[in-house]
């Protein structure tokens, strides 16, 4: 038992060191987003000022083309504004902040759901190293992962900004946290009705089997929706998507929304927000930037995280463990 607290206290150091970086890095994607929107060229014919209602995912509604005072830059930094409160929240708790949430890991290699980001930045490189694991499996028979065509890599940015958002309260909020309310709560009340959308621990689920099967049957329906419609994925990103449903879809039963959302974030923002800074530093189109130095050096951290993320998930479920602290 001594020796399996050495081998979660070696990995917890590691461990804690990536998960830091990563959130360093994470909050420096924050103002590179804003210098992306407002100060880079990258819309080439259009900027900041475009208007809202002049983007195609509104065509086909009265919305479509018709004057408003909303454009780009006003709904970026209502989402940039959004997303920087939950990341702040995140941080912070809900029980320890994230720098109190790395003593337990450090000292003992001791896991647990005392802080948001901690989680977040975890199922982030575990996210990432298993779409890495599933592209090159595929790309081994041949199965090419194709993005969809983009006109504009500044629209393009602000959908992979909203995109998190809209996904989430369909995918989780709406697919998986009703129907767990619908399965396992005792109250009917409303307000139990909001806590438990926001986060299904509330629920108090023993018996995870039914919620399980669902978030894997939701996880496909996310793989499926980036493939189904014109304009969309390549076929390749259906396995890739639906793993990566099925990690958002536990993170949000274990953790919560807010978790959730952030991964998805994090996913979208983060690789995008780096790989436009790279594009436009460089005078590359943004294709070439992700094949870029910095992005492979992210990408090389991302993995090495997910992997001492495995491990620590693994080493935690199956080692014996002991109370006493090993000293640091």
């Amino acid at each position: 038992m001594a020796q399996s607290n050495k081998i979660l206290q070696a990995l917890g150091i590691p461990y804690s060191a990536v998960l830091s970086v990563i959130l360093g890095l994470l909050l420096i994607s924050l103002p590179i987003g804003v210098f992306i929107v407002f100060d880079s060229d990258i819309g080439g014919d259009i900027n900041y000022e475009f208007p809202v209602s002049h983007l195609e995912l509104f065509e086909g509604t009265d919305f479509y083309q018709s004057p408003t005072d909303v454009s780009i830059g006003d709904a970026f930094v209502a989402l940039w504004t959004f997303y920087a409160v939950l990341f702040t929240i995140a941080i912070l708790g809900p029980k320890h902040n994230f720098l109190e949430s790395l003593y337990p890991i450090i000292s003992r290699g001791k896991v647990d759901s005392a802080n948001y980001m901690l989680e977040i930045t975890k199922w982030f490189s575990i996210l990432v190293f298993a779409s890495a694991i599933v592209t090159l499996v595929q790309e081994g028979f041949g199965i090419q992962t194709t993005p969809p065509p983009t006109d504009n890599d500044l629209v393009q940015f602000f959908y992979v900004s909203l995109a998190p958002l809209i996904e989430e309260l369909g995918f989780r909020l709406l697919l998986i946290g009703i129907p767990l309310f619908m399965m396992y709560s005792q109250l009917r009340s409303l307000k139990f009705f909001a806590k438990s959308l926001w986060n299904p621990s509330h629920l108090g689920i023993a018996d995870s089997k039914k919620a399980i099967l669902l978030i894997g049957f939701v996880g496909v329906l996310f793989g499926f929706a980036h493939i189904a419609f014109e304009g969309s994925w390549g076929e390749g990103k259906f396995i890739q998507a639906s793993i990566a449903g099925i990690i958002l879809g536990w993170a949000y039963l274990r953790y919560g929304f807010l978790a959730s959302l952030l991964i998805h974030w994090s996913i979208n923002y983060f690789i995008f927000a780096y790989a436009n800074f790279v594009s436009q530093i460089n005078s590359i189109p943004i294709e070439n930037a992700f094949s870029h130095s910095l992005m492979s050096s992210l990408e090389l951290l991302l993995l090495v995280s997910g992997g001492i993320s495995l491990l620590m998930l693994l080493a935690n479920r199956f080692l014996p463990k002991r109370d006493s602290k090993l000293e640091v």
